[in-house]
Order: structure tokens, then sequence, then C-alpha cells
């Protein structure tokens, strides 16, 4: 067995990454000052971006949760990776040569993840080539009716399951695969006759993450003689968890991420539809309704803090599409976004609407949206009759809600006119019960609230354990987290001061410049987390600078101080071009040391006016020293 990682390799691969290229995967990232960059944090829920990423030092810091920790880090915590593991992804994404310390090769023992998802790659490899055979003649057909060529297929990697029942376990044995490996990944199904291919006969869509890694598969039979469900979607796995995952993300997470809009479509053949119509930033679920985790995931692609995003559903106008639009509209507060609903005319989904009527149909279906309340509020009143005071009535109750929880407010008074135009009642009568189910919202409101507060729990999700330090574990190991301990600073003028100083001195250290630094780590810290971390300076301060800065400054602190150097390794600076940093950088260093000079020159004058008239030549050296301060002082103002 292969031992552990050259410690040469994992440093050099660490500065070889970008940090904000493997993070933008996951999350839409947006410059927040000099070499800084911030989004929404992919490990607790939150409205405004407290997420911040500094490339040059390659760390990242959540000011909301205090998650923090360098690109290996990162990987290990979103894709549940063992500290070894994290490295052999990050090396295969830049396909860089890693070396073990016993044996020459990669270790057999990397972790039940990285098998499934090379199993999951290598059938992914066998369905597509599956597809151009003769015993796939019923997929291509099924492609070709609904518009999909083979360069569609291609595109989406699209690929046929052969009716048999162990062809793909069998081709998986010859690439050194296990059948319990399989078993894990969900390709195969165990029965009481033993295990076997679980699609089969059926046309295959690879389901990928957002790196592009598949993970999964969705499947739609074909033949009459298949029992099974139209569509059968592969089981939680380690590596797939269906309630975390949509349909073309991996292919449309830029578009998303640079246009601020997302489409929510119903199905795979609907996703492609729209992306080869020129809806580049269709998604879809897999197998489960729109939920929680699918917000979580698009607010983050999305960046969606700020509310000028879009958010589009189509729904099916039959009941069931209908739900889904109930279930969606239930949790639609969740978005900063604006959300809306698209459905065709003649109540076609994308892909027959493509069909029917071509590509441009799609996008002007798109352009066709009304806001998600309207549309909500109009399915809410087609249950009622109407023509009856007590219809009337029921659905102005009912309705009223959701006029109520219009985010702008100054949309309700003319939706609150047109909730009294469509149930056929007074304005004035609209108005009242628009009126009170604000107040029973907001009193619902301050309920939970209260309910928080005597909890101990108001609304922050509790932050998720990260492992303090990038240490390598033994290689067949998996990394022991540790929850992030979050120092909190005080926020008075002293404590500011010294936290920017440090910030400058970790960040931008050859701008401060080797002189202001060796005087700044002499220089007196009050607050004492801080004053561990500038000693932390003070031992490396004869190698200033340079690509393994923060590291060295690091390894000199106890583990439990690691995520505040990260936190003031991250943590934006105030100035907001390159030109103003350097200005900006060596004067807060300088009203540290001057702050220093001050408080050392109130010591002497204090010494010198205790010093006895018979003590002279003590006072002679108290006055010498108080004249080199005062020359130290004029010379940093000139400086």
């Amino acid at each position: 067995m292969a031992g552990r990682i050259r410690q040469a390799d994992v440093e050099e691969l660490k500065q070889r990454v970008n940090i904000a290229d493997v993070i933008g995967d996951y999350v839409s990232l947006k410059s927040a000052g000099v070499g800084s960059m911030k989004g929404l944090c992919p490990f607790h829920d939150e409205r405004s971006p407290s997420f911040h990423v500094r490339p040059t030092v390659g760390y990242f810091h959540c000011f909301g949760c205090g998650e923090s920790g360098d690109v290996y880090t990162f990987v290990q915590k979103m894709d549940h990776l063992s500290f070894t593991e994290s490295i052999e992804r990050l090396a295969q994404r830049i396909n860089f040569e890693l070396h073990y310390e016993e044996g020459s090769g990669k270790s057999q023992e990397t972790g039940n993840r990285t098998r499934i998802l090379a199993a999951n790659t290598a059938a992914a490899e066998f369905y597509v080539a599956q597809l151009a055979t003769p015993g796939a003649a019923a997929g291509r057909k099924f492609l070709g009716e609904r518009g999909f060529d083979k360069a569609a297929a291609e595109r989406f990697g699209i690929g046929f399951a052969p009716k048999a029942w162990n062809e793909l376990r069998d081709h998986l044995k010859t690439k050194g695969f296990t059948e319990e490996e399989m078993l894990q990944a969900g390709l195969l199904s165990q029965g009481d006759k033993g295990v076997y291919d679980r699609f089969r006969g059926r046309v295959i869509w690879p389901i990928r993450d957002v790196t592009g890694q598949t993970i999964g598969f969705g499947a739609r039979k074909l033949f009459d003689d298949d029992q099974g469900p139209k569509y059968l979607n592969t089981p939680d796995t380690p590596v797939y968890h269906k309630q975390q995952v949509l349909y073309g993300l991996d292919l449309a997470k830029r578009d998303v991420s640079k246009s601020r809009r997302v489409v929510v479509v119903e199905g795979y053949t609907d996703v492609m539809a729209a992306h080869l119509s020129g809806v580049t930033t269709a998604v879809a679920t897999c197998g489960t309704s729109f939920g929680v985790e699918h917000i979580k995931l698009i607010r983050r692609i999305m960046g969606d803090d700020s509310g000028l995003g879009e958010v589009i559903f189509t729904f099916d106008p039959d009941a069931a599409g209908q739900k889904a639009a109930m279930r969606a509209f239930a949790e639609e507060q969740r978005f900063a976004a604006q959300t809306f609903v698209a459905v065709a005319p003649d109540g076609l989904d994308p892909c027959d609407l493509r069909l029917a009527q071509g590509e441009q149909a799609v996008r002007d279906l798109m352009d066709s949206k009304i806001p998600m309340f309207e549309f909500v509020m109009r399915q809410m009143l087609s249950n009622y009759n109407l023509d009856t005071v007590e219809g009337r009535v029921a659905a102005l109750r009912e309705a009223a809600p959701v006029v109520a929880d219009i985010r702008d407010s100054a949309l309700r008074p003319g939706y609150t006119r047109e909730l009294a135009r469509l149930t056929g009642v007074d304005v004035s009568e609209a108005q009242v019960a628009v009126s009170n189910a604000v107040k029973a919202s907001r009193s619902k409101g301050m309920q939970t609230t209260s309910e928080g507060a005597r909890t101990g729990y108001a609304g922050t999700p509790t932050a998720r354990p990260v492992p303090a330090g990038s240490e390598q574990p033994e290689a067949s190991a998996e990394s022991v987290p540790e929850g992030p301990r979050v120092f909190e600073l005080k926020n008075d003028p002293s404590t500011r001061l010294e936290r920017e100083a440090l910030m400058a001195l970790i960040q931008f250290p050859e701008l401060v410049g080797s002189d202001l630094a060796a005087d700044a780590v002499q220089s007196a810290i009050l607050d004492p987390n801080l004053a561990t971390v500038r000693d932390a300076i003070g031992a490396n301060i004869n190698e200033l600078g340079g690509e393994t800065w923060l590291d060295r400054i690091q390894n000199d602190l106890p583990q439990h101080f690691k995520p505040l150097v990260t936190q003031l390794a991250v943590a934006p600076l105030p100035q907001k071009n390159e030109d103003q940093t350097q200005t900006y950088c060596r004067g807060v260093v300088v009203s540290l040391i001057e702050r220093d000079l001050v408080r050392r020159k109130s010591e002497l004058v204090g010494r010198l006016q205790r010093t006895s008239v018979d003590q002279g030549e003590i006072s002679r050296e108290i006055q010498r020293e108080l004249l080199e301060l005062e020359t130290k002082r004029r010379q940093l103002r000139e400086d």
C-alpha cells in the first residue's frame, strides 16, 4: 500500500491551485475590495454575504458562522472527504502528479467516495458507448422524437442502459470495481438471487454536481415489459443526495452567476430543450420536489443577496403542477431574488413547446413570466365559487395572506385592488383582509423570535465544524474535525487599530516593509488574542512575506488560534483600489507604532518626575530616551 503524500507536493499543490476558482464552483464570488472576494456562505444559510476569500493568501473565512481554512479544508467540508482525498481531488483538477513517501503509486484505499465517483464515471462512459449500438435503437428513437440529435446527446452525456441484467456489472468488473463498490454507488440492486444492474433498457442521463463530477443517474423506461417506474433515479449514496442536487446546474452555473437568473423546469428533457433554445440557466430537480436545500444551492450560485435576481418556475397546468407551485411558494420568502412563474398558453412543457413551436417560443415563454404571488393568488381563487357570497368571502380570506406577504410594500395596494376585482368584493373589504393578514404575519414573526430567544436560538444556524489546520493525517485515516472557535474582538478604537494593523502585516507584508514591520511587532498590543498573533508574526519577521508567510505564522500558533489568523488574513481592507493600499497599510501600522511611542513616552515622563535631584545620571538617561522617541515619531510622520 502506498503511504503518505510527500509534504512538498502538498505545499506546492496548494500554491498552484487558485482557491477562488475552486470555491467559485460552489459559490458566486464578487469583489470585496483589494485582493478580497465575498459571497453567500455555503456552510450556513444567510441573506447577506459574510463569506470572504482572499486568493493571494489562499484562505477563506465566514464572519457569520466562523468557518475558515485553506483550499483543502474547503474541499474536505463541501465534499465530505478526508484530507488525503481532498489533495488527490485537487491534484486531479490541475493534472498535478503526487508522490508518495512509502511507494510510487496511489493508495488503493482512497475512500468510498473516491471509488464511487470513479465507478460513476466509468458507468457514464459505458452508457454513452451503448447508445450507438444496435440494441439502443429504442433509445435513439425516443431522443429523436423529442428533437434531440446526436450532438445534443453528446452535449448532455446521454447514454443507454442495455436490457441485459449484468452487462454494466461485468464491464465495471473488468475496470477493477467490486460488486460492493457498485452497490454503494447505486449502480447495482440486490435481489434474492444476487445483484443485478439497476438500470436496464432505459435512456440514461448523468447527474453531475456543480464541479461536473458524475454523482448519479436518471433513467427513463422505454419498453412495455419494464415493470419499474417511468423515471428511475440513483438512490441516495455517499455522493448523491437528491434533495441537494439540481440537474443541469453544472452547465448552467456560469450563466446563472452572470445573469442572476435561474429557470427551474420539471424534467431532464425540459432542461435539454431550454439549453438548446438559448435558455442556458435552466435546471431541474432529480426525482423530488423543489425544496429548501435546492434554494440554498441556487442562492449560493446566483449570489442572491441584492434582490435583483430572478427565479422563474415552469409548472405544468395540471393538478400536479399546481401542487408543485404551491410547495415552491411556501419557501419563496427564502429568496432575496424575485420569483416568477411561466406557463405556456397551451400548457406545454419546454420540451413539447420546442417541438411544436420552435426554440424562439421557449425563449418567449420565459419573457411571459408573471410574479409568483400573482400566479398563486389566481390558483387559490380558482378553487372557489365566486358567484356566491360565501365563496367570495372564503376566497378573500385565503388569498389575502398572499398579498400581505409581498416583500415590496409599494406593490401591495395595487394587488389589493386586483384581489378585490378578481373576487368581486369592495376594495375596502380587500384592504381590511390584507391589513389583518399583515398584522397576523407580524404577530407570528414576533412569537417566533420570542421562542428563539427563550431557547437560545434566534435563527442563525449552528456553525458546522471545520478542521482547524491543514496538517496531513495518515493516508488511511479520516480527518477529525474540530469546531471553529469564533474570536469576538472588541469594537473599540484601540482594538480596531490593533486588528487592522495586524491585517496589513498579514495580508500585505511587502507593502508595509521590513523596517516598519520590525517596529510593529515590538509594539504593545492590548488585546491578548491579537497579542498572541503579533508574537507569531514577530517570530517570522526575519523572512517577511512570501508564499509561505501565512503558513509560517499559523505554524507558530496554538491550534485554536489559527481561525483568528485566517480571519485577519481574509477580512477585506477598507481601501477600494490598489493605489491606496500601500498608503493605508503603512499608515495603520505607523499609527500602531506611534501609539506605542506615546505610551512609552508617558512612562518615561512619569519616571523622570519621580527621579530625585541627586539622580542626575538616571535623569539624563531618561531625557536621552525621550529625545530618541521624539526623533522616531518625527521620522514616522515624515515617512
